[in-house]
C-alpha cells in the first residue's frame, strides 16, 4: 500500500475565513477600502495581503452592516500574475494603515472587472 508523504512545508490556505478575534481587524480594513472605489468590484472589496513573503489576493464581502466573509482569491484564475501583484505592492501609496495590506492596482482592477463582468 502506498503511503502519502508531505513534501512541502507550506500549509494550504483556507478559501473562506469567518472573521474572529484570531485574525486581523477586517472591519478596519473594510472601512479603509470603502474610501477607494478601485477596491470595490461588484459587491466585494479586493486588496492584496503579504504574509510570510507570499502575496495573496483577497476579497471581503460585506453584508448586513458587517463582514459576511473573507475569501482568499486564486489570482491566476482571473488572469492576474505574481508580477501584477508585485507591481501593485511596489506602487502602493500606503493608504491602508495595516502593515502588509495593499490596495489593488488599476491594471488588477481592470482585469477583475473584465473577468467578473463589472464595468466601471
Amino acid at each position: 500500500m502506498a503511503t502519502i508523504q508531505k513534501t512541502v512545508s507550506i500549509e494550504p490556505l483556507p478559501r473562506y475565513i469567518s472573521p474572529d478575534a484570531s485574525i486581523p481587524d477586517y472591519d478596519e480594513i473594510l472601512e479603509q477600502l470603502q474610501d477607494y472605489q478601485r477596491s470595490l468590484i461588484g459587491s466585494s472589496y479586493y486588496y492584496i495581503r503579504v504574509e510570510n513573503n507570499r502575496m495573496i489576493l483577497c476579497r471581503i464581502l460585506p453584508g448586513g452592516g458587517k463582514i459576511f466573509f473573507h475569501e482568499i482569491v486564486d489570482h491566476e484564475k482571473y488572469g492576474i500574475s505574481d508580477d501584477d501583484l508585485e507591481t501593485a505592492i511596489r506602487l502602493d501609496t500606503g493608504l491602508l494603515s495595516k502593515a502588509g495590506y495593499h490596495q489593488i492596482s488599476p491594471p488588477i482592477e481592470a482585469k477583475l472587472r473584465g473577468v467578473l463582468d463589472f464595468p466601471k
